[in-house]
């Protein structure tokens, strides 16, 4: 059913493309004024437009964009994007290494040279700020791999040289697909609002056990087995034991954000790891395992231990949720 709607939905938008001229926007001034559905629908019929040249899925566009958009939110020296998709192509690599003008938007001379750019609004020009020629020219790159999922995620080692990065894309991708939808900006509290749950910032602060390091996340203390809620739409990157966490799941959002909820008691049924989720969706039960061999528990009240970490391309980091949790828990009352 979900092949046939996704079917209709493709034929709709090559129908109408054929009658009228669909106005695709690449100036940051203007896309920075669109309302949220607005801007998802441009971004959607870019990704579909595509996907109709190319045969490569919509949500494999959409999973590259939002990892790109998450590097350029993690990494300073990545400007922000300045049109609706945020692939960012290095010049070199756009018009050749060895091109004397890495300016260059003529095909001959980028073809001449061996960079990748490719017209793809049918100007004549390859040019590195506009929308479509940028998504054209990445799905053409991975067209050249195959349209399997196998061979994308071997277009996408080649091209990023880092199983993390083809890891996380593939995970958007499934997100994306199963959802439905370019809109996954919901965020819910983690813990249910009607339980006796408290919390304070407790970011950075020391801890000794297995070592000196600080505390990667925000502690929410609460009743033993009190179900634990995702915050965000993902993926299940990780589940399972580790020593100082105890029974912990992973959740990796399309912003690239790992948000980890630690010293479960125990898992919700049919929570593995490759499971999309959504916000709210019950992961777990809060519990106190941990700091120590697989089973160990009691040795601290029970809580969750919320963290949250930034992927940047090269590494991960964590930062404070504290904040997040506070802005969460507010617009989660308002809405009750």
């Amino acid at each position: 059913m979900r092949q046939i709607k996704h079917t209709a939905l493709l034929i709709l938008f090559i129908m109408a493309s054929c009658v009228m001229s669909f106005p695709i926007l690449s100036s940051a001034a203007l896309s920075d004024d669109l309302p949220l559905e607005e801007l998802y629908k441009q971004r959607m019929a870019l990704y579909l437009k595509t996907e109709a040249e190319t045969s490569i899925p919509w949500y494999y566009f959409a999973a590259i964009d939002s990892y790109e958009r998450g590097l350029r939110r993690a990494k300073k020296a990545l400007p922000k994007e300045e049109g609706l998709i945020a692939i960012h192509i290095p010049k070199e690599k756009w018009v050749g290494e060895m091109n004397p003008n890495q300016d260059d938007q003529q095909l001959s001379s980028i073809d001449f040279f061996g960079g990748i750019g490719k017209d793809g609004n049918s100007d004549g020009l390859a040019d590195l700020e506009n929308d479509e020629d940028i998504l054209w020219t990445f799905a053409s790159y991975l067209s050249t791999y195959g349209f399997k999922e196998k061979d994308i995620r071997i277009g996408l080692w080649d091209y990023y040289q880092r199983d993390k990065a083809v890891q996380m894309i593939i995970g958007h991708a499934k997100t994306y697909k199963t959802i439905g939808s370019l809109n996954v900006r919901e965020r819910a509290f983690p813990l249910p609002l009607r339980a006796n749950y408290s919390y304070n910032s407790t970011w950075g602060n020391a801890r000794g056990w297995g070592g000196r390091r600080i505390h990667e996340g925000t502690d929410i203390f609460a009743n033993h087995g009190v179900p634990v809620k995702s915050t965000t739409y993902g993926i299940i990157e990780l589940k399972g034991w580790n020593k100082y966490g105890g029974w912990r799941v992973g959740i990796r959002d399309t912003n690239n954000v790992y948000h980890y909820y630690a010293h479960l008691s125990a898992f919700e049924k049919g929570m593995d790891q490759g499971t999309v989720v959504k916000p709210g969706d019950i992961i777990g039960y809060v519990g106190s395992s941990g700091y120590g061999k697989e089973g160990t528990q009691g040795k601290f009240p029970p809580h969750l231990h919320y963290g949250m970490y930034r992927d940047n391309g090269f590494s991960e980091w964590s930062f404070d949720p504290y904040p997040l949790l506070k802005k969460w828990e507010k617009e989660e009352k308002k809405r009750q």
